[in-house]
């Protein structure tokens, strides 16, 4: 079984620091590559991200603004914005080599392609062996090594297994999977999923009324899952369920501060990303390609574009026909 002992960090934003964090601590040599220059300098003097204040990185971190010396490990993790993974990707081509795992590390479905992120690398990197890491985490906990469980996939089981165990700590434990497609069905959906249920508390709706979004929501999620061909323990497992409840429910989910205030009619909050934003038309219209009913999915991408008022979402979806569970 491989150790993949060198790891590289593509992408040194708030999340791509904690996973650089959370991989040295597995005893890993660590790279993280940043993009611009001025900001590796910086962060290799002071040993802290601005986007991540307050928490230290890990002294073994070695940072880097080139691309080709972070290319050259035995395993990366992709931690790009959702639509700027191609670009990404498509940089690091010239320089990697065959069959090196790279963990996407981001949430959401492209626009315009519809592919999901495995997707991607298989297209740009077909050299590189596709993983994807999803579940119910957030930068700041996994940067200071608090206790985190999240789910690991690639097609290859032996490979799966093999990175979760160079990744893996006391404080960090993936579970590992083959179910490439149910984990990042998961990711992705919960983004959306997650903005309705803010739009519920901003809304001041209650906490049953969050209550019934969550469950409905994660019906939707099942809804699709099972078209997309995903296995029913992912989509109710960490990377599915478990990741859907920490994001509707905790401030700290982008997409849920996100959610809370376009429903109290604030203006959302910039400079951090809520890539539910760019997910929802996207997976509106995988679901209909699939034809599958995804009535809040769709009931955000309408006010997210401007179709409807959180108002009028609200109405329409407390006026559907009754229908039994499920």
């Amino acid at each position: 079984m491989p150790s993949y002992q060198n790891i590289s960090v593509i992408g040194a934003g708030a999340w791509g620091t904690a996973l650089a964090n959370a991989a040295a601590r597995a005893g890993r040599n660590v790279t993280l590559y940043a993009r611009d220059p001025a900001a590796t300098e910086a962060i290799s003097r002071t040993r802290e991200n601005p986007r991540l204040p307050n928490i230290r990185l890990t002294a073994s971190v070695t940072v880097t603004s080139d691309l080709k010396q972070a290319a050259g490990a035995d395993a990366l993790l992709l931690v790009t914005p959702a639509q700027s993974l191609r670009e990404a990707a498509t940089s690091l081509a010239p320089y990697l080599a065959k069959d090196i795992p790279a963990i996407v590390c981001a949430k959401g479905i492209e626009r315009g392609t519809h592919q999901f992120m495995t997707e991607i690398i298989a297209k740009v990197l077909p050299q590189a062996v596709p993983a994807i890491l999803s579940g119910p985490s957030f930068d700041v906990d996994v940067a200071r090594g608090l206790p985190t469980a999240v789910t690991l996939a690639a097609s290859d089981e032996t490979i799966a297994t093999a990175l979760v165990h160079a990744l893996g700590s006391d404080t960090f434990r993936p579970y590992h999977s083959t179910d490439v497609r149910g984990v990042e069905i998961g990711g992705a959906a919960k983004n959306v999923l997650a903005i309705a249920a803010g739009i519920v508390v901003g809304k001041q709706l209650g906490a049953s009324a969050q209550a019934a979004l969550t469950t409905r929501g994660f019906a939707e999620l099942v809804r699709l899952g099972r078209a997309c061909g995903a296995r029913p323990e992912t989509i109710s497992g960490l990377s599915g369920l478990g990741d859907l409840l920490l994001s509707c429910s905790s401030p700290q989910s982008r997409n849920f501060s996100y959610g809370i205030a376009l429903g109290r009619g604030e203006a959302p909050p910039r400079g951090k990303l809520a890539e539910g934003e760019f997910t929802a038309p996207v997976l509106v219209e995988l679901a209909r390609q699939k034809n599958v009913e995804m009535p809040i999915a769709s009931a955000v991408a309408a006010v997210l574009s401007g179709a409807l008022t959180i108002n009028e979402a609200i109405e329409m979806l407390l006026t559907r026909p009754f229908k039994a569970e499920g």
